[in-house]
């Protein structure tokens, strides 16, 4: 194991992630400037750089704790150390996956309102000049019984209230959703 960053969840949005602070930890060395996911990133960019390895780095924690957030983070600072978000859309296509994605996989738990309910490894690949040519995300783990039962306050995956807040659409219309589960409209 390499290096440890222990990150707590604000549970809001704060000016650490902007474009500026990416900018600030590229090309430092670690330890050079506070802990920071930025500077996890950057040093497994440079190894992956320097020594033509691949690189890991493992997001862990418990539920709400911001791991997917966090991983968002670290990809959005391969694309803009890359350079080559002004060359070519596969970095915008890669993030814009997340979405897709936290639909079909995320619920409302009590403790986060988009909480993950599967694990992800995010494999990103590099061209020779450490621009991203293109990802693969594999799931695994998915928490099946979230299908069928949700405790008290918490909610299905956000998939089954898209479908349903869509069933008057006329191309639902063979899907058999205008009965649509009977779904509380507090739920939503």
């Amino acid at each position: 194991s390499g290096i440890v960053l222990v990150a707590i969840n604000p549970y809001e949005q704060l000016p650490i992630y902007e474009q500026d602070v990416i900018y600030a930890y590229s090309g430092q060395n670690m330890g050079d400037m506070d802990p920071h996911i930025f500077a996890v990133a950057e040093e497994a960019y440079k190894q992956m750089a320097r020594d033509e390895k691949n690189q890991s780095i493992i997001v862990s924690g418990e539920s709400g704790a911001g791991k997917t957030v966090s991983a968002k983070y670290a990809m959005r600072f391969f694309a803009t150390v890359g350079g080559s978000a002004s060359e070519t859309n596969i970095e915008a296509k890669v993030l814009a996956s997340s979405p897709i994605m936290e639909a079909i996989g995320n619920a409302k738990t009590t403790r986060n309102d988009n909480s993950s309910r599967f694990g992800k490894y995010i494999q990103i690949g590099f061209d020779k000049r450490y621009h991203i040519i293109g990802a693969n995300m594999r799931t695994y783990l998915l928490e099946k019984s979230r299908v069928v039962f949700q405790a008290e306050d918490e909610r299905n995956y956000h998939i089954f209230y898209q479908l349903c807040a869509s069933s008057s659409l006329p191309e639902f219309k063979d899907l058999g959703l205008s009965k649509c589960w009977h779904i509380p409209v507090h739920c939503w």
